[in-house]
């Protein structure tokens, strides 16, 4: 594990039809690191969350390793037994399926003996603050807040070894945004390493990232430490485009002002 960084993406390119979102993109996550990913609406970031966990759709080439694994050849299941696991921008309710079941279900599926998912999973919730959610349907009735504090819950629990937090601090009011960055904290560790994908600077405030990168027109075109992500918070990315003499342009063709193409959910 020391040797080899948790995810490692080489020349990842992906399109849709004839638009192409991603083009070209490198990214490495060492394992106990968080790197936050920020860009503007249609840079390509919701598409990177998706691509590496599995969603169909897309026309996709490029390396991506997991732990030193192929993980492009995998199926979403595959992926998910391999170590990676997503907190989605808006979780979905599961009617019927208790959230404590379900996580001791998962860890069943990994082959984690009963009594040691017993404590992960008392573990996790005291972490997280989840305790209240372990009895009631996944999800169900929660609160946007609550919502992604069972999402971390559940990738607290069933320890990943790549976290990917897409726009977790969306929609959410100031509170709400620090209970999941709480959370997010609860999450760090040697043995993970956090992808951690926000348009805004507001949750870095107190999930501090070993480094930020900056995507514009599928790709990363900065890098740097918790820096910049103040320079965004100052200048806007038109800071970063002035820096790097980059030019502002229009959106491609089917990309929506909410940064997503018809096919990217």
């Amino acid at each position: 594990m020391a040797d080899r960084p948790a995810l490692d993406v080489h020349n990842l390119k992906v399109s849709v039809g004839d638009v192409g979102i991603l083009k070209g993109l490198d990214l490495t996550v060492p394992f106990g690191e968080v790197h936050a990913i920020m860009g503007p609406n249609g840079s390509g970031k919701s598409t990177l969350s998706h691509v590496l966990s599995g969603k169909s759709g897309y026309e996709v080439s490029g390396d991506v390793w997991l732990d030193g694994e192929p993980l492009l050849v995998m199926d979403v299941d595959q992926r998910a037994r391999a170590g990676l696991m997503q907190a989605f921008q808006y979780p979905v309710q599961v009617p019927g399926v208790g959230l404590g079941s379900f996580v001791l279900e998962a860890g069943a599926a990994q082959g984690i003996a009963a009594s040691d998912m017993n404590e992960k999973v008392s573990a996790a919730a005291d972490a997280v603050g989840a305790g209240p959610f372990l009895e009631r349907a996944i999800n169900d009735g929660l609160s946007g807040g609550e919502k992604k504090r069972s999402e971390i819950f559940q990738i607290v629990a069933l320890q990943p070894k790549v976290a990917i937090l897409d726009e977790i601090d969306s929609g959410l009011d100031i509170d709400a945004v620090r209970d999941v960055a709480d959370a997010v904290q609860a999450l760090r560790g040697p043995g993970v390493g956090i992808v951690l994908i926000t348009h805004y600077s507001r949750i870095l405030e107190h999930v501090t990232p070993d480094r930020v990168h900056v995507m514009m027109d599928g790709t990363v075109v900065d890098t740097g430490g918790p820096e910049l992500a103040d320079e965004l918070e100052e200048g806007g990315y038109q800071s970063i485009r002035n820096r790097l003499g980059l030019t502002s342009r229009a959106p491609d063709p089917g990309t929506t002002d909410e940064g997503s193409t018809p096919f990217d959910f």
